[in-house]
């Protein structure tokens, strides 16, 4: 398996002749924990969604571990925005999460006992298997991303998308999915977040890419998230990062 989990080169997707995202250039080594970050409107979806195939771009290449999309799809696991979802579909929290077995499955087959276990498990993970035969409109926001995060692990995935999950989200939930992120890690998968809280991209990730349409820097944290990239990033603003006091070190 190519060790670049992912490579998008020269990629251009415009709406209505207004460029949405420009020429951007991203390689992501497999076995990483990446975000993207920028502001409202940079294209940080949008960038998830063209890899995804869900965008169709203007111009560019997307490869996810050196083939195309379609040819790798069955390694791609994909946790959209919550609010993306129709919560007030009837169906059960263990129904949501069998629903990621489909793609190993194919439609026609019924889950059978393997994949009811595999379900469980992954709810048990996230802490929501006392939950399973709950309604998913029944539960709070946090819970609804719990059950979303389960649907994609038991895709068992190489290559996890992931559009704000921390979005909403309460401080237990948000602690349960980055020890989650950081398990797929070390099971040598990759998990590609888009993320909007600067404060924690240090102490959650190991890579970053920052867009604002173009693509500003991409590469390890370290070296990358700097006070000059954010400003080109964030059109400087960005003084809360060192000049609030209450950054990662901050008491609360």
């Amino acid at each position: 398996m190519s060790a670049k989990a992912i490579e998008v080169t020269d990629l251009t997707i415009a709406y209505k002749d207004k460029p949405v995202l420009w020429d951007v250039d991203m390689e992501v080594p497999s076995g990483t924990l990446m975000a993207i970050v920028g502001p409202n409107g940079a294209g940080k979806t949008t960038l998830i969604k063209s890899i995804l195939g869900l965008v169709k771009p203007a111009a560019g290449q997307v490869l996810v571990h050196g083939k195309s999309f379609a040819e790798q799809r069955h390694l791609v696991g994909y946790v959209p925005q919550r609010g993306s979802v129709d919560w007030d579909f009837p169906t059960s929290v263990l129904d949501v999460v069998m629903m990621g077995r489909y793609g190993t499955l194919g439609w026609f087959k019924r889950p059978g006992a393997s994949e009811h276990a595999a379900a469980l498990d992954a709810l048990d993970k996230v802490g929501m298997k006392p939950y399973a035969e709950r309604q998913i409109s029944q539960l709070s926001g946090g819970q609804q991303q719990r059950v979303f995060l389960a649907r994609a692990l038991v895709q068992d995935a190489q290559l996890y998308f992931m559009d704000e999950p921390f979005q909403g989200v309460d401080a237990t939930t948000e602690r349960a999915i980055v020890a989650l992120l950081q398990e797929l890690r070390k099971a040598g998968k990759t998990v590609v977040v888009v993320h909007h809280d600067l404060q924690t991209v240090p102490e959650y990730f190991d890579w970053v890419t920052m867009l604002n349409v173009r693509r500003i820097a991409s590469g390890p944290v370290s070296e990358v998230f700097t006070e000059q990239n954010l400003r080109k990033a964030y059109g400087g603003k960005v003084a809360f990062l060192s000049a609030d006091g209450n950054g990662k070190n901050g008491k609360h």
